[in-house]
């Protein structure tokens, strides 16, 4: 349990609201797949420039997708697709993404709930944009609970920046020092310590508990641990 008096949290989107592998694992394939129909030789380069396993269908840890945006993201399937033109790629993935079936890792409803009545602001920084952002919240039914929601392309930055962080702060009226930064990467736990936050590591994303405890102030099986830590 945490000593020190907490007022906001903040949390990651893929991998610590939703389950990383479980959501976007069968997801990324079929993407893939159809980026690569014209030439299907450039599925397996394609997979390994992104740290994706085709025979389980999973993201490995050192992927680049875990905690990139999506633009630095489409910039590296680039070389294996017949498109050039890194913007329609970009708009393709979030148009695809936007319909992707998020897995909870947690029921969020209920989760969100507790922590709003306990009295608690609560936001969302993800290095996803926005829009397809809000639309898996909308689909889980907890964009409405959010004091704050923010994406790359928000008007912030993204991760490991502190910017998403801090523009919480500042919608909230909270000091960095009365919030917590929830995520499952390195990149969520460097933008909390950049912005003064407690920071909360999680296990369902791809990482694991060596490469986040170095970073984190604890780490956590999941986001359903969170209200025992609070002391809630």
């Amino acid at each position: 349990m945490i000593s020190r008096p907490i007022k906001g949290i903040i949390f990651d989107k893929d991998g610590t609201l939703f389950d990383f592998n479980a959501t976007w694992g069968a997801w990324a394939r079929n993407v893939f797949e159809a980026e690569t129909a014209g030439d299907p030789d450039q599925l397996a380069p394609l997979a390994t420039a992104l740290g994706y396993d085709l025979a389980t269908g999973q993201f490995l840890p050192e992927s680049i997708v875990i905690a990139s945006t999506v633009d630095v993201v489409a910039q590296a399937i680039l070389p294996f697709v017949a498109e050039s033109d890194p913007d329609a790629l970009t708009a393709r993935f979030n148009a695809a993404a936007i319909v992707a079936p998020q897995v909870e890792t947690t029921p969020l409803v209920a989760f969100i709930t507790t922590l709003k009545s306990a009295g608690l602001k609560v936001g969302v920084a993800t290095n996803d944009a926005e829009f397809p952002a809000r639309a898996h919240l909308s689909v889980a039914g907890i964009e409405a609970l959010f004091d704050f929601i923010a994406g790359f392309d928000s008007g912030f930055g993204g991760k490991p920046a502190p910017g998403q962080l801090l523009g919480f702060c500042d919608a909230t009226g909270l000091a960095p020092s009365e919030c917590v930064m929830v995520g499952d990467s390195t990149h969520d736990l460097r933008a909390g310590r950049a912005a003064g936050m407690v920071t909360v590591a999680v296990l369902t994303g791809v990482a694991g508990r060596k490469a986040l405890a170095p970073q984190a102030d604890v780490v956590l099986d999941s986001i359903a641990a969170l209200p025992d830590w609070l002391g809630l």
